[in-house]
């Protein structure tokens, strides 16, 4: 099995669409952080519009076909880039979305707003290795066969779902939602600029053995010289290529697969600790309680305890992040800053 499906069978995504957009300049939209286990997409069907960047940076240009993730789930702008006070936008429900419009009738913005939800604690393994802003490109020029190709017929059927409710409306457009980001992190990783992290690696010809390796056999008792030879590298080039494209050592990668796996088990089955811990490469139990606690915050335990302490951890969570935005529970309208954002185009 290929890493991305594997990573996708360890801890499932489920997307949404929120609203849609249909805009005529000025207009600004001010939305996140959502909830504490959501990643907010936007994906431009027409026009264009401009992501501010708080930081200092220069705003980043949208345009028709480029779709958003913003995987750190933080407060964000997007305008026409007039400067001009927006006009003000009125929300009407559909029977399977709702339609945000505004009366402009310039430059017109026609943008899908939806979102992503990962399990939790599963939601800060993905956000620990996706840049903080990702941007890729599925415009007109891309090919059909091309994953650009795949990821615009994609957003294309989204489109024609959205254009009236039709039957089934809803349950099309959150499955197609949540088959974009799979094509999403599929064509950022195979982009020669891949993003830093999790794609960088996957998106490189010597690495990606490395990466495939430790999601199919995770219990496997990996040595630096074993992943080295999987990537022709030395074991120092190996350990220096990991550190720059993610930060971490492939031990610590091995580890995070390793504890989702466990968390999964220990959520759903009635293995003894024991018996995950050796199903997921630990000799000793007392070794794997200690990985657990030190990576999870929380000891690992069976079934509805374990998802009581999960619940807890999640919701001690999402109230520190009320605490540092000093914001509600749905802070749709909002500003943040974040340290960088990392645009990926479709060849």
């Amino acid at each position: 099995m290929d890493w991305l499906s594997r990573l996708f069978e360890m801890m499932p995504v489920r997307g949404r669409l929120d609203l849609r957009c249909s805009y005529g300049a000025p207009w600004r939209i001010e939305q996140g952080p959502g909830e504490a286990n959501e990643i907010p997409y936007h994906a431009v069907l027409a026009g264009s519009a401009m992501l501010d960047d708080p930081a200092g940076g220069r705003p980043l240009l949208l345009e028709a076909g480029d779709i958003l993730l913003l995987p750190r789930n933080p407060r964000h702008v997007m305008h026409d880039g007039s400067g001009a006070a927006p006009l003000k936008a009125r929300n009407r429900a559909s029977l399977n979305f709702t339609i945000s419009e505004n009366p402009g009738s310039d430059a017109r913005l026609d943008l899908l707003c939806g979102h992503f939800s990962i399990a939790p604690p599963h939601d800060r393994l993905l956000r620990n290795y996706l840049p903080p802003v990702l941007i890729v490109r599925a415009g007109a020029q891309a090919g059909e066969r091309d994953t650009a190709g795949q990821l615009a017929g994609l957003v294309a059927l989204m489109r024609g779902e959205t254009a009236d409710d039709q039957l089934g409306g809803r349950a099309m457009l959150n499955a197609l939602s949540t088959a974009m980001f799979a094509l999403v992190l599929r064509l950022a990783s195979e982009t020669g600029d891949a993003p830093r992290g999790l794609l960088a690696l996957a998106g490189h010809p010597r690495l990606a053995p490395v990466v495939a390796a430790m999601f199919n056999a995770p219990a496997r008792a990996w040595t630096l010289p074993e992943l080295a030879q999987l990537a022709n590298m030395s074991r120092a080039t190996l350990a220096r290529q990991f550190q720059e494209k993610v930060g971490r050592s492939p031990s610590e990668l091995l580890t995070d697969i390793r504890m989702t796996l466990a968390t999964n088990e220990l959520r759903k089955s009635s293995l003894s600790t024991g018996a995950v811990a050796e199903a997921v490469g630990y000799l000793s139990e007392a070794a794997f309680q200690r990985a657990f606690k030190s990576h999870m915050g929380i000891t690992p335990r069976n079934g509805e305890s374990l998802r009581r302490r999960l619940r807890r951890l999640t919701s001690w969570s999402w109230r520190r992040a009320q605490r540092r935005h000093r914001v509600s529970r749905m802070p749709r309208l909002a500003r943040v800053r974040w340290p960088g954002y990392l645009s990926i185009r479709g060849r």
